[in-house]
């Protein structure tokens, strides 16, 4: 049972405030805990609380924790930066792979899809803001890897997703604004698409304004991450 006063009871109202702001259905909008760096019981407690949705970036770290959490029927995310060396373990172990950038790793994703699972969901990451750092594929080069994924047969594209700049002063609103019409385009002749990955715990208000499906938040769910031992 959810306590009222818990993290995840009090975001959960935030969503459910934002939506209602925006006009949208609250039903809309689902919270992916990023649970990278924590431990298999801190995600335990918050799975006793109704949380589904676990978003990773470390590969190894995320099989060991959904073997330590089998059989509590949770929905495992990769979100992190893709190796074409890690592909057959992530395909085999997800559910989702929100990180999807080039069409070598969409390819290997669904020819290393295990024969018995249904599709791999996956959405298209997006350099929305043209960062050098940043892993994702520019907006002009959307349509054309979204209409090449779009025909793997083990792949199901649902959408985009960014990580847009941390120093943003409209809070990303321009960046989550040029995603969701960047799907909305897409959608004219895929109409199936239905995923807007973004939005985290600093501006995920905005992002739901904007259209988001998927917010990601970490740091507002858990706490601070722990200081690494540098000794």
């Amino acid at each position: 049972m959810m306590d009222p006063e818990s993290p995840l009871a009090q975001i959960n109202t935030q969503i459910r405030a934002f939506c209602d702001q925006s006009g949208r259905d609250p039903h809309s909008v689902q919270l992916l805990a990023v649970s990278k760096t924590r431990s298999p019981d801190e995600l335990a407690r918050l799975a006793d609380q109704g949380q589904r949705h676990f978003g990773e970036n470390y590969l190894q770290e995320a099989l060991d924790k959904i073997q330590a959490l089998s059989g509590r029927d949770l929905v495992w995310h990769f979100i992190g930066p893709i190796q074409s060396n890690k592909t057959r373990d992530i395909t085999a172990h997800f559910d989702w792979v929100h990180s999807v950038d080039r069409l070598k790793i969409a390819r290997r994703l669904s020819e290393q899809r295990p024969a018995g699972l249904a599709p791999l969901n996956v959405c298209i990451q997006v350099n929305v803001d043209n960062e050098d750092t940043k892993s994702g594929v520019p907006l002009a080069q959307v349509p054309e890897l979204a209409a090449a994924m779009a025909a793997l047969p083990n792949l199901r594209l649902r959408g985009l997703m960014a990580i847009p700049r941390a120093d943003s002063e409209d809070h990303n609103r321009q960046a989550f604004r040029q995603l969701a019409m960047t799907l909305s385009q897409l959608r004219n002749t895929m109409p199936a698409l239905d995923t807007l990955s973004m939005g985290m715990s600093a501006d995920f208000g905005v992002a739901i304004e904007e259209g988001a499906t998927f917010v990601r938040l970490g740091t507002a769910l858990f706490g601070p991450r722990p200081a690494k031992d540098t000794r």
